[in-house]
């Protein structure tokens, strides 16, 4: 095993000839020691291995083989356990070097295969095996175990580990041990100071800001516009070339490698970032072109391909100093960074989470040259193992290497080779902001063996959902909200709804999130009121709110396209797009009135300009679709009804015989007026489900409101403030309603809407009083959402919001969603930093709308409700909020279908939580 930097002279320094005695009170030794690696002592028993270990390191850090030996045999001293002994410490070492910690072996190690062992483990886990050798005479160390009671070795012992160790010592680097550090003699040993040094790819001490830019091979002219428009001021020699480039406001660049080959000016590309990184305003990171064009520099040999050829000639018509400094500059880059405390890890081609700071042969191959699968494609080329998608580590892995159409982040990674050279883009992350920045090539330099397109990890459109992308514990990403965990049998229960019920995935691209209602009201009679929501809010900070009419329907996301076409481009699927509920199920059985919905929908947006100012194919909003009973017309009939005839059947006759008894003189004035007040709530909750259900018949009352226009293609519009979005609907609304005025209803369509509400108001016990009446087949489909907007400290439009929900439920409706006016709001930590996401919306829900919810008679224990536990609802309203968010990112970044359904999917998993449906 090598790792990536040249080994210091103190690693040969120690290779003293064994003639001549150490001085008497020699100069202090340095010890170098890397902070993660792995430090054997080898020495003889007595050497002093176990004082020098506690003198120089923590107990913690230190294994001994007497110490295993004691746990497996109650006895240090027992050599029988010595083999089960060895198994224990090697597995605790093992535990050690996988968390990242420094180890160090206390044994005597003097035989070869004692040290095997322990640098096989170091290899495993990619760090430094370091071998600190106590030469130490062997009469000294006879003695010193004589003089312990505890330890009487037999007399050829120490002599015979002496000879082993001394025939160990010329052989040690051969071994494996990166470096090796000789102590000769009792006052070397005594004198010798460990000093912990830090991995060189270690720079966690760096916060940043930083500016990542991607492989730029050789397109000097593209790097220099990126630099401008991020700022950077760009100093040029007498000659007119950039060598070097300012950061603004204490920035850092960073490279991810392949600055050289195929591009019109590797030199040029080399004097400006070597340039960069000698004055401290940039860092580097080698890619594998860098590391072939170094070796074929150092004469080498190498196969010339893949542009090192244009290279070559390039760098040979400039001077011999600046060829021996490119080849010193690129020698000495680090396989990859770790930065801001550990958040941030920059290398070349990608790196999983247990390569994170270690040091190996492995390591920086992997950082250089990625994973294949080691198969090849159509073009010749090896396959690159996915490893993006598998990971979930904690830092955000930023690499470049094999070319994408555009950046997007995938599992906390981001692949920024955009394929400038070959007539893509030059792209930088700017960060902690996450902000992607691109500047066009000029020109196609190189032509690509492989057309730029679909290999990296987060941009193969191409491959198929796939069972492992959402079975099993999933942790997803999220740009709002950080990680969202799912746990396994959440996930196991979404895969039974999207695999028996749910419409061809590739269309869900988004599903609603569940919605927490406001605390419980003490106001006397009500268990909700506008009041709490406001209090909530204006507590978070935030003043200006949008209240919009909650609908009597049930929840429908619906995709339309402009034309067939416009859907098979982006989702795969050709036709005039879908509409589903909350749990991804087609809204409608009919595919025939989901059809007439979506084509009024489709003209409405047309009319409507919709199209055209978004600059999109399709539409993707939000609504309610009504009546209720359009969907839950079985709910309605077993659950609902049938508590209402239930109790219209037998509270008369209870009341009744309660007559008939007062007649005969029992004092039963209580329980009559009891019985009463159940027969009362029992009709107001028999009229509250009711003003939910009136008849269709195709698309004679049916009726769409939407509410948010969510995403057109290229954006992710739910981010916008709610007054753009409620304006977007009016105009579809409109523009439904202009054209409906021009159409007449048919005598056929009003004989089919009577049979149909006959039929209707019958199985739901409707009398025709009491059965709403349907709009005409070409009436209105399109529905407006009521809305008033609210300053929280202005009183007088607190109490106007309050006064309006007041006649809204008065008046059979449902109530009100109370939101931020700027839909995405997080609440100030202090010092205005962001803190915590504020709830995207509560529900404020009518008095006689919550019979239907929690029962006829629920207002006889709002004292109980009021007591209900809302914190997992709003915990998981925050969660499902910032996934469905997430995909809509990912939607609109052009992500594939896969990296879209992740976040969707993950919401359809966090449905199956526990929690009360009621709430």
């Amino acid at each position: 095993m090598t790792d990536e930097a040249t080994p210091t002279p103190e690693q040969h320094q120690d290779q003293e000839h064994d003639q001549g005695q150490p001085q008497d009170h020699p100069a202090p030794r340095r010890l170098p020691v890397t902070d993660v690696s792995l430090v054997v002592l080898v020495g003889t028993s007595g050497a002093g291995k176990s004082t020098f270990a506690r003198r120089h390191f923590l107990p913690t850090q230190v294994v001994s083989s007497d110490f295993c030996r004691g746990l497996v045999a109650d006895d240090e001293n027992d050599q029988s356990a010595s083999a089960e002994a060895f198994d224990v410490l090697h597995y605790i070492v093992g535990k050690r070097l996988a968390a990242g910690r420094l180890t160090v072996v206390d044994a005597t190690n003097v035989q070869p295969e004692a040290r095997r062992q322990l640098v096989r483990i170091a290899r495993e886990h990619d760090v430094l095996p370091i071998a600190i050798v106590l030469d130490v005479p062997p009469g000294v160390c006879a003695e010193r175990n004589r003089s312990r009671p505890d330890r009487q070795l037999p007399a050829h012992v120490v002599p015979r580990q002496h000879r082993e160790l001394r025939r160990s010592l010329r052989g040690l680097e051969r071994e494996g041990f990166r470096k090796v550090h000789v102590l000769r003699g009792e006052a070397e040993v005594a004198a010798a100071e460990v000093e912990l040094e830090k991995r060189y790819n270690d720079l966690r001490h760096l916060t940043g800001p930083f500016d990542i830019v991607g492989d730029i091979h050789g397109c000097r002219s593209e790097l220099e516009t990126l630099l401008t428009r991020l700022g950077y001021t760009l100093t040029r020699d007498a000659g007119g070339r950039p060598v070097d480039a300012v950061p603004p406001a204490g920035r850092t660049a960073v490279f991810v490698g392949d600055l050289v080959d195929r591009g019109p000016d590797t030199p040029g590309v080399l004097r400006l970032v070597m340039g960069m990184v000698a004055a401290g305003h940039a860092l580097c990171v080698p890619g594998n072109h860098e590391n072939k064009l170094g070796r074929a520099l150092d004469g080498k040999k190498v196969t010339v391909a893949y542009g090192l050829q244009e290279s070559l000639d390039q760098l040979a018509g400039e001077s011999e100093e600046f060829r021996a400094e490119a080849r010193e500059f690129m020698r000495g880059l680090v396989s990859h960074y770790l930065l801001d405390g550990g958040a941030l890890v920059v290398c070349h081609a990608g790196l999983p989470e247990r390569y994170h700071g270690r040091n190996s042969g492995r390591v920086r191959s992997h950082a250089l040259y990625g994973e294949t699968t080691g198969e090849t494609d159509e073009y010749g080329l090896p396959v690159r193992y996915p490893w993006a998608e598998e990971y979930r580590g904690k830092a955000l892995v930023v690499y470049g290497h094999t070319p994408v159409p555009s950046a997007s982040f995938v599992n906390n990674t981001v692949c920024l080779d955009t394929g400038c050279v070959f007539g893509g883009t030059l792209t930088a992350l700017r960060y902690p902001e996450r902000e992607l920045v691109s500047v066009p090539a000029e020109r196609e330099w190189y032509a690509p063996v492989r057309p730029l397109s679909t290999d990296a990890p987060g941009a193969r459109e191409g491959r198929p959902l796939d069972l492992a992308d959402v079975a099993g514990r999933r942790i997803v990403e999220t740009g709002l909200h950080g990680r969202v965990a799912v746990r396994e049998e959440n996930a196991a229960a979404a895969l039974e709804v999207m695999s028996r019920f749910a419409l061809d995935p590739r269309l869900l691209a988004y599903l609603p999130p569940t919605m927490a209602p406001s605390a419980a009201s003490r106001r006397d009679g009500f268990l909700e009121h506008p009041q709490e929501a406001f209090a909530a809010y204006r507590a978070d900070g935030v003043r200006h709110l949008v209240c919009e009419e909650k609908h009597m329907g049930s929840r429908a996301v619906v995709l339309v396209a402009r034309d067939d076409a416009a859907l098979e481009r982006r989702f795969g699927v050709a036709g005039p797009g879908a509409i589903w509920t909350r749990t991804g199920r087609a809204f409608l059985a009919d595919d025939g009135l989901t059809a007439a919905v979506l084509g009024r929908v489709r003209a409405a947006a047309e009319r409507s300009g919709l199209f055209d100012e978004l600059g999109t194919g399709w539409l993707l909003l939000d609504a309610e679709l009504m009546p209720w009973s359009l969907k839950a017309v079985e709910l309605l009939r077993r659950q609902y009804a049938a508590v209402g005839a239930a109790a219209g059947a037998a509270l008369p006759e209870a009341l009744a015989a309660l007559e008939r008894a007062a007649g005969r003189g029992l004092d039963l004035a209580e329980l009559t007026a009891k019985q009463r007040r159940r027969a009362a709530d029992a009709q107001a909750f028999t009229e509250a489900y009711r003003r939910y259900c009136w008849p269709t018949e195709g698309l004679s009352g049916v009726r769409l409101a939407p509410f948010q226009v969510l995403a057109a293609e290229g954006a992710n519009l739910a981010v916008r403030p709610h007054d753009e979005h409620l304006a977007w609907i009016d105009r579809l609304v409109a523009a439904d309603e202009t054209a409906s005025e021009t159409a007449s209803e048919t005598a056929a369509e009003a004989a089919a809407e009577a049979r149909a509400g006959a039929a209707l108001g019958a199985a739901l016990g409707a009398t025709p009083e009491t059965a709403s009446e349907p709009d005409g087949g070409r009436a209105p489909v399109l529905h407006r959402t009521g809305r008033l907007l609210v300053d929280t400290e202005d009183e007088a439009a607190v109490a106007a919001a309050t006064a309006w929900w007041e006649e809204l439920t008065a008046a059979g409706g449902e109530g009100m969603v109370v939101k931020p006016l700027a839909s995405v709001v997080r609440t100030e930590r202090g010092g205005g930093r962001p803190g915590g996401l504020v709830q995207p919306g509560v529900k404020v829900r009518g008095r006689e709308y919550l019979r239907i919810v929690y029962g006829p008679d629920y207002t006889e224990y709002l004292d109980r409700l009021r007591e209900r536990s809302l914190g997992h609802k709003r915990s998981l309203a925050l969660r499902e909020y910032a996934l469905g968010l997430e995909a809509l990112d990912r939607l609109a970044a052009g992500e594939p279908l896969w990296r879209v359904h992740e976040p969707v999917f993950a919401v359809l998993a966090l449905e199956s939580e526990p929690v009360d449906p009621r709430l």
